[in-house]
């Protein structure tokens, strides 16, 4: 039964003004480096993608551990073939759908993996970076096993696959589908393929993994014919049942030197139909124009922010950046307009809508989202269609959703701040009534009604408010809940966004009803220590207490400790200061995070805690807004020189070019707005606060043909301050600026000098 969708038309001027920018003629892909974040623990790819696409083929060197998240690692030197599902930079692992792999000679499928260390396939080729090349929409590498070049590049909903081989008479394609990344994590329960003839192939997988009811329909057809062998079997389970095995087709032709074979794939979450019908995208086999295609959109994209930059590196890092805002989240909605729900139901969305996937919340609502709201509101709003349309089917806004799937993953309930923000920045897309009815069921709920619970025993984390949260305690106890400091700073900032959004609507009683709530994070604060602390139930003190201790998602904190905890009040900076003694209290103790000893204790320190200066670990979002208190406190010279710090040495223009998980494009969404040279700490409240701009000029592209323009005068390295700031011809005393000011267009100029000034010292 399909239920009424919520997509509303796009009525308010902000979201749908369309912009009057010329087409677009620079070539800004040429700034971008897609292997940035693909070394260390960015765990981006760097695959063929389209902004927010369906599909995402690209390269897989590994299949389990913490840095195969994307399937690929820079460190690697093999490849088991092209698969299209990826995640961007997330923690989790999951995805690796329908892998072609192009052969020459024998097929080796046999030797089938047996211990999770070993990451490499029988079928699986050496490479070298030397012969390996990336650019938005476009991917290319040379097999060393084969002698085959391999070429990727893609529409939102397509891939095009092209192949050039040395001449042989056993040259072939292998096209697995029981292959998965994490393949330790996740459960084949139904594979299929079907031959339709010589030149197409088409079929079904249905996993269990991180996403807990994946389906994942494919259609493919090649361009040369085939003859073929499938290969299937099942696998026996300890209590007498048995699960799929291998499910492969072996693909064999023979092939002139340097003969191109192409292949074209789509996928869909809804039927071998839909899928069919998304391959259309790429009617024939013009590689070079569906290429050309991606490029185009890519720089339409990047067009929104021009930079001009004081060497190319820069530009390289920042144009990265932006890229991998765009890749999640992701196109949920076939071509016909069908997609499937939270309610594993097939729904249709109202032409021009469409539904999306991968809503890494807890990362995207602090820059991301907020910076949609700016480069690209119409996006935005409809990614707010999607998290209402979320909660219509599944009964609850998501935490992070995955493929049509709850997940339960991370904490607190973001879906909430991302719409509240829009909304207190003019977006009247949505059905506000609506939005703040999904805001309180994901608040307020206790349990979970019978018609949902089979969505939510996956993940017991999907409960984000226990029964302690409305007991006379007022916290959340730390013997009876894990994370319990972490989740009650979280859900007071939540339930602040709520106040607000409450407040808006009119709605005195419920603003009222969560603006107390939001000081909920007084009871977490230990005067004796001076940080946020777990209590039990009988009001005791966490011990024994150690700051910079931590024990992965297992302690009272959320991959973070004491030390990054403390601050996570943005919603209220001033009542923190007051907990802790006053302004000059704070300022010293927000001083000491980043000189403390970088050093962590703890039987399983979260990797999480990354890219530490002090204690201040910028690889991992629960800091991203903790340096901007200091502008809040009047002293906005000491966030000038750590934004400085934080830019020039935990950002590369190398694969290991990120401090952290990318997480979605939350890494990179707070380097775009930063180098730009503001940022939005507290999403939900349309104010940015001004850093450390990098760029002599950003012109950013607002809606309705307007820019706003950024102009930093005597800029260097060396001169990281601020002497003094002009905003439209006026003088501006504090290092705040409204997104009203912003949309309406302007020009900002700051004048910086070597030395730190007193310039913004007003609190």
């Amino acid at each position: 039964m399909q239920k009424k969708l919520i997509f509303q038309t796009f009525a308010v001027a902000l979201a749908l003004v369309g912009c009057s920018k010329a087409p677009v003629t620079q070539d800004y892909t040429q700034y971008v480096n897609p292997f940035i974040g693909t070394a260390g623990h960015g765990h981006t790819y760097p695959g063929a993608v389209v902004p927010n696409g369906m599909i995402h083929p690209s390269p897989d060197t590994r299949i389990y551990g913490w840095d195969a998240c994307s399937g690929y690692y820079y460190a690697d030197s093999t490849i088991n073939g092209f698969s299209h599902t990826h995640l961007s930079g997330t923690g989790c692992g999951d995805y690796g759908d329908v892998l072609l792999m192009p052969t020459v000679g024998e097929q080796k499928i046999d030797a089938e993996m047996v211990e999770k260390e070993q990451q490499t396939l029988p079928y699986a080729s050496a490479f070298s970076h030397e012969k390996e090349t990336a650019s938005p929409g476009y991917y290319s590498v040379f097999l060393d096993k084969y002698g085959v070049k391999a070429e990727l590049t893609a529409t939102k909903r397509a891939a095009l696959h092209r192949y050039t081989f040395p001449k042989s008479d056993e040259a072939g394609i292998i096209l697995d589908l029981d292959y998965t990344i994490q393949f330790l994590n996740q459960k084949n329960l139904n594979l299929s393929l079907d031959v339709l003839n010589d030149s197409t192939i088409c079929g079904y997988k249905y996993t269990s993994g991180w996403a807990w009811k994946q389906d994942v329909y494919f259609y493919a057809v090649f361009s040369k014919p085939f003859e073929y062998t499938l290969v299937k079997d099942s696998v026996k389970q300890k209590d007498g049942s048995f699960l799929p095995g291998r499910c492969k087709a072996l693909l064999k032709f023979k092939t002139e030197q340097d003969e191109q074979v192409m292949a074209k794939v789509a996928l869909s979450a809804v039927d071998k139909e839909g899928a069919q019908k998304n391959l259309a995208e790429i009617p024939g086999w013009d590689f070079d124009a569906v290429r050309a295609n991606a490029k185009q959109a890519w720089n339409d994209y990047l067009s929104k922010i021009e930079v001009d930059a004081q060497n190319e590196e820069q530009k390289r890092i920042f144009y990265t950046a932006l890229y991998h805002t765009a890749i999640s989240p992701c196109l949920f909605t076939d071509a016909d307009g069908r997609y499937r729900g939270l309610d594993r139901e097939i729904h249709t969305a109202p032409e021009g809508k469409a539904m999306y996937t991968v809503f890494s919340l807890w990362d995207t609502y602090r820059a991301v989202h907020p910076l949609y709201t700016i480069i690209d509101p119409d996006k935005n709003s409809q990614f707010i269609g999607a998290l209402l349309q979320q909660y219509q089917d599944g009964g609850i806004l998501p935490m992070w959703e995955l493929a049509g799937n709850y997940t339960g993953t991370m904490i607190g309930y973001h879906a909430v701040p991302v719409i509240v923000d829009a909304y207190m920045k003019g977006d009247r897309s949505f059905d506000a009534d609506l939005a703040l009815k999904a805001c309180l069921r994901s608040a307020e709920y206790d349990t979970v009604s019978p018609v949902h619970a089979s969505r939510y025993i996956f993940h017991n984390q999907l409960m984000p408010k226990s029964k302690y949260y409305k007991n006379t305690l007022g916290y959340i106890p730390c013997d009876t809940e894990m994370e319990s400091v972490a989740k009650g700073l979280e859900y007071a900032y939540n339930d602040w966004c709520i106040s607000v959004f409450a407040e808006a609507l009119g709605d005195t009683a419920t603003q009222n009803l969560y603006a107390g709530r939001s000081q909920a994070y007084r009871n977490y604060f230990d005067p004796s220590v001076g940080f946020m602390r777990g209590k039990d139930a009988k009001g005791k003190w966490r011990t024994p207490f150690v700051p910079n201790s931590s024990n992965h998602r297992n302690d009272d904190y959320c991959e973070g400790t004491a030390w990054q905890w403390t601050w996570s009040v943005q919603h209220d900076v001033e009542g923190l200061a007051e907990l802790m003694g006053g302004r000059e209290a704070f300022l010293t103790k927000l001083d000491s995070l980043f000189v403390a000893d970088s050093s962590l204790e703890g039987e399983q320190v979260s990797a999480d805690i990354s890219g530490l200066i002090g204690q201040y670990a910028h690889g991992n979002e629960p800091s991203h807004h903790v340096i901007y208190m200091y502008n809040t406190m009047g002293q906005p010279w000491k966030a000038q020189k750590l934004l400085d710090e934080v830019m020039k040495t935990l950002y590369f223009d190398n694969p290991n070019g990120l401090s952290g998980n990318e997480d979605c494009g939350q890494m990179s969404a707070w380097y775009v707005m930063n180098a730009m040279g503001f940022y939005q700490p507290c999403p939900g409240k349309p104010v940015y606060t001004i850093g450390r701009p990098l760029f002599n000029t950003v012109t950013i592209h607002v809606p309705g043909g307007k820019e706003f323009t950024i102009k930093t005068v005597n800029n260097s390295p060396e001169n990281m301050y601020i002497e003094s700031a002009i905003l439209n011809g006026q003088p501006l005393e504090t290092p705040f600026f409204s997104h009203e000011t912003l949309v309406e267009g302007g020009t900002l100029e700051l004048t910086m000098t070597d030395q730190p000034t007193q310039w913004g010292a007003k609190e």
